[in-house]
């Protein structure tokens, strides 16, 4: 009879340990470490026979070369920084600071591409039906192409996935779903581990594409390991400050396109508006030359941005 396996691992950065530590030895945070149990394993059973996967390698002629067509979202900036639209099967990451507008912008991408005719399905796992349709609301008005519904059991939402088949699936947020097969708590560095892998398996076998909403720490990482960025195919930054109007979408990873792009949105009443031409935010219009102003370029990624720096002088009697 197998017996579980109990460890504590670090929240911060995934370290593992067999004994509790008060400091992780390897990323140095105090109190960070977590008792986990491991799932049980069978080791009565050859290792090759414990994946149900049937697959055999394949020449590079016997693949079939079909054309992917990606996915347009509506969103030009959003397109513009994932390469062109979303592409079918891919597994998306989307992170930024709590209130930055990752919900409302993921939510106005579902809206849209709904309305194209794209089955989509938006999961919640912190806001009620009633809490997304109130958002929704403010957005626009939707087809019935979309459906949202809230869960946080992982095996619940593939169950419902497989029987909607959407082209595409919203994850809101990583941090709030669990996988029923492990003892920890949601949130935790297995849980975000295992549904992630999960979520990577499940979007590669039904070339579904799926978008994974992870809230950021103090220090600007991701919530959970490090391995995560690694596991996915897009990982996207939403920086800027609640405080703030102007938003900027950042790719930190993308193997379907350039890192260098960036989208820049405006946070108004009715959600985030997609900001074209950026070099109308920073140009004062005048008819003519104003002593200590100077236009300037700036590269922003692959985008040259045009901004105005003024700057007075006056005589000092100091030296």
């Amino acid at each position: 009879m197998a017996k579980s396996v109990t460890k504590y691992v670090c929240q911060k950065c995934g370290y593992a340990s067999v004994k509790w530590l008060g400091k992780c030895p390897e990323c140095g945070a105090w109190d960070s470490l977590v008792e986990e149990v491991d799932a049980p394993v069978d080791r009565h059973r050859p290792s090759y026979l414990k994946t149900a996967e049937h697959v055999a390698p394949k020449t590079l002629r016997e693949v079939d070369k079909v054309k992917v067509s990606r996915i347009p979202t509506g969103i030009s900036e959003f397109d513009r920084v994932l390469g062109g639209g979303i592409v079918p099967g891919s597994l998306i990451l989307l992170g930024g600071a709590p209130g930055i507008g990752k919900s409302t912008i993921t939510l106005d991408v579902s809206m849209k591409a709904a309305n194209r005719g794209i089955p989509v399905l938006y999961v919640s796992g912190e806001e009620s039906e009633a809490q997304t349709a109130m958002r929704a609301e403010r957005l626009g008005t939707a087809s019935d192409a979309l459906k949202v519904m809230t869960a946080t059991e992982l095996g619940t939402i593939l169950v419902e996935a497989r029987k909607d088949a959407p082209k595409l699936l919203v994850i809101d947020s990583i941090q709030t779903m669990y996988n029923s097969e492990l003892e920890t708590a949601a949130g935790s560095v297995g849980q975000v581990r295992e549904c992630t892998a999960k979520l990577l398996n499940f979007a590669k076998e039904s070339n579904i594409a799926i978008i994974i909403i992870g809230h950021v720490t103090k220090e600007g990482n991701i919530a959970g390991p490090r391995l995560l960025e690694h596991m996915v195919d897009v990982v996207l930054q939403f920086e800027g400050d609640r405080s703030y109007t102007y938003r900027v979408l950042r790719a930190l990873k993308n193997r379907f396109g350039s890192t260098s792009e960036c989208g820049i949105f405006s946070m108004e009443a009715e959600g985030l508006q997609e900001v074209s031409n950026p070099s109308g935010l920073f140009l004062e219009t005048k008819e003519a030359p104003v002593p200590g102003s100077v236009i300037t370029a700036t590269i922003e990624g692959n985008r040259p941005i045009l901004a105005e720096i003024q700057a007075l002088a006056a005589h000092t009697p100091f030296g």
